[in-house]
């Protein structure tokens, strides 16, 4: 008897120690049934595996970390361990660097994650743009993933009078990740010839890989002959990738962006000049304007409402009955009928807007106006507006030119010629004069950012105004060209308005 309780107390402690150590059991109706030269066995039972419990990340650093799902072979060379120098030497530089992408990297990894691509590939904008979304290359590459115009229309980034896709920091990871999807499958799921099509191009790396497959050499990244953009690209990655992901035996401490959103994306009825929303939520517009950085032209486009990203400690003020966006579209249309003197060109300066799409709204299939013809002119409805550089008065009884130029502090000649009307013209009731705002137009000018544009072989300047979307009176203005004669190699000056 004493060896039989000695023998089932020896049973349970070692089933008890199975438990312990064992994955998990479950009953189950369905017999799972096992053959073997002792027979058949049959169990209702299915061993699950236990998973542990995945490691809580403390800011976004840690959240990209433990969601990534690529094991790269890490190579620090000579040109890598440099640029890893380059980042520890000045700490608080790189502390900087990084706080760049404070409003945009945890959307990029969430949207990485979600798509199942390494969640590392968030970093690229740090290369490529310093998650800055209105960079623009020399080249013409734009926003935080410098996509090039024929490559974003690939991914469906669209350019109109009102947006510019590549620009928007969310529309734009979207096509980025559909074009690493494109990428890693083209390339056999190695990271590293992926990023470098990104960089060059995949018809010239396939080139490239093609050169050593005829010469029976390897085509890894590390064996291709490539262009010196592209070999320091790759060790620029793995630099900021080695430094971020093992800071602690770099000495770095990684800024606080914390592993959740900062932004909010809101939706509000109508058409949104920037500068309203950010006078209502009491942010500056340059903030507003960074984070919506698709409408260039200070404004989201006419539609029954439009979409925002704004910081979401603020966002509990549009839930006011007080909000002025409840039901209001926020710009108009103004009409302008046609007098002797105006053409196209003269109207898209005056409401600094584009031949384009004035004929495009008035369906106008020539260039020819006639007189007293009604053209629609986008207008904003915000009096400290930097849509539209210009106020409209409304003339009423009484009004003469001299009252209105004291008025609004305008010189009586100024308020002729932007009128195209002569001192003595005779107001009528009713009649819409336009009003030039100085003060607005310093805003709009303020807006301007200055960039340095090596000119290619081919070049002109109406390609390089179609480019960056600016005109060549003003490229010839700022870089005080007499000729219209460009070098190959030659640097030139371009401002971009609003960025």
């Amino acid at each position: 008897m004493e060896r039989q309780f000695l023998i089932l107390s020896l049973f349970i402690l070692f089933g008890l120690l199975g438990c312990q150590s064992n994955p998990a059991v479950i009953k189950n109706i369905d017999a799972q049934c096992v053959s073997s030269s002792l027979g058949t066995e049959c169990t209702n039972e299915i061993v699950l595996p236990i998973e542990k419990p995945k490691p809580v990340a403390k800011n976004v650093w840690d959240y990209m970390i433990i969601n990534n799902n690529y094991d790269q072979n890490i190579i620090l060379d000579d040109k890598t361990q440099s640029y890893i120098n380059n980042h520890i030497k000045d700490k608080d530089k790189f502390d900087d660097f990084l706080n760049k992408s404070y409003y945009f990297i945890y959307y990029v990894i969430q949207e990485l994650e979600a798509a199942d691509l390494p969640t590392e590939l968030a970093l690229i904008p740090f290369i490529e743009s310093n998650y800055d979304p209105f960079s623009i290359s020399p080249s013409g590459a734009v926003g935080l993933w410098q996509f090039m115009p024929k490559t974003g229309r690939m991914f469906d980034l669209e350019k109109n009078w009102w947006n510019e896709d590549r620009h928007d920091p969310y529309r734009s990871t979207h096509a980025a990740i559909g074009y690493f999807k494109y990428l890693l499958e083209r390339f056999n799921d190695d990271i590293y010839l992926a990023l470098a099509a990104y960089n060059a191009g995949p018809t010239y790396l396939d080139r490239q890989i093609n050169k050593n497959k005829r010469k029976n050499l390897d085509y890894d990244f590390w064996s291709l002959d490539l262009n010196k953009q592209v070999t320091e690209y790759i060790p620029k990655y793995i630099a900021l990738r080695e430094v971020i992901f093992n800071s602690k035996k770099y000495g770095v401490t990684l800024p606080d962006i914390p592993a959740e959103s900062v932004v909010k994306k809101i939706e509000i009825p109508g058409q949104v000049e920037i500068l309203t929303l950010s006078e209502y939520l009491e942010i500056q517009p340059e903030l507003i304007y960074k984070l919506n950085a698709g409408y260039t032209k200070w404004a989201s486009a006419p539609a029954d409402k439009s979409i925002f990203y704004v910081p979401i400690e603020n966002t509990y003020l549009l839930d006011s009955p007080e909000s002025p966006f409840e039901n209001v579209n926020q710009i108009n249309w103004i009409s302008h009928v046609v007098v002797s003197g105006d053409s196209l060109w003269k109207l898209a300066e005056k409401y600094d807007t584009e031949v384009r799409i004035i004929k495009e709204i008035n369906y106008i299939d020539n260039d020819l106006l006639s007189i007293n013809d009604t053209l629609l002119i986008p207008l904003s409805k915000s009096k400290t507006n930097n849509f539209i550089p210009y106020e409209m008065h409304i003339v009423s009884e009484g009004d003469t030119l001299w009252d209105l130029s004291k008025k609004y502090n305008i010189g009586l000649d100024e308020l002729l010629r932007i009128n195209s009307i002569n001192k003595n013209s005779y107001l009528q009731l009713g009649q819409q004069l336009t009003i030039g705002n100085k003060n607005i137009h310093r805003n709009i000018e303020s807006k301007k950012r200055t960039i340095l544009y090596s000119v290619k072989q081919g070049d002109n300047l109406y390609k390089i105004s179609d480019l960056f979307d600016v005109s060549v009176d003003s490229i010839k203005e700022i870089n005080d060209f007499q000729t219209s004669n460009l070098m190959p190699g030659q640097i030139i000056k371009i401002a971009i308005r609003a960025f």
